[in-house]
């Protein structure tokens, strides 16, 4: 039995020899932008910070690993753009600003970082990364590395002006939680993929 690698993403393979290939795949996508909205809807607020506890991260790079890097990608371009028009996408909030100027304020950084971090994840996980945890796990941890490294700089340029003050109330009080949701969340892609060669 041959251990090779097969390359794409797992809606690449699930979707290989489907004469509805185009369309279950804009099906994915537009889940995956769901998916992504309603895990912002799941926010905790943070006295010490503007930047609000969110599942969205998780739903990011989830969608990402099973998309792949073109279409993860595009999920999260979607879900900018459906936020910047004004649907409620976006995490709720009495302190941040609605639509566009979203991406302008505290939290901007993190939700423009969401799609390169989908790319980089989805890129890996089209390379076999998503087909066992530990590498799965790696795939998600690089994408949030890219989410926690869009969000800090920006921060730090539009709030704080210190990276020191912005690791301490913007990234360090997050980084444990989000690297939780993906010990749990890494779980899900080998699964997935242990079903399809069933």
């Amino acid at each position: 039995m041959s251990s090779r690698v097969i390359s794409g993403s797992l809606v690449d393979r699930a979707t290989l020899a489907s004469p509805f290939a185009s369309s279950l795949r804009f099906a994915s996508v537009t889940f995956g932008l769901a998916l992504t909205a309603a895990a912002a809807q799941f926010t905790l607020p943070i006295p010490f910070t503007a930047v609000p506890f969110v599942l969205t991260p998780m739903a990011v790079l989830l969608t990402a690993a099973a998309l792949g890097s073109r279409l993860g990608a595009l999920t999260q371009v979607a879900y900018l753009a459906a936020g910047m028009i004004g649907l409620q996408v976006f995490a709720p909030s009495v302190v941040l600003p609605p639509g566009a100027a979203r991406l302008l304020g505290p939290t901007g950084g993190y939700l423009m970082a969401y799609p390169v971090a989908a790319f980089l994840t989805g890129w890996l996980a089209e390379r076999g990364w998503d087909r066992r945890y530990a590498t799965s796990a790696l795939a998600m941890v690089a994408g949030l590395a890219v989410i926690h490294t869009g969000g800090a700089l920006w921060y730090t340029a539009t709030v704080t002006h210190s990276l020191s003050v912005t690791l301490a109330t913007s990234v360090f009080p997050f980084a444990g939680l989000d690297i939780a949701k993906i010990l749990i969340a890494s779980a899900v892609l080998p699964q997935a993929w242990r079903l399809l060669k069933n």
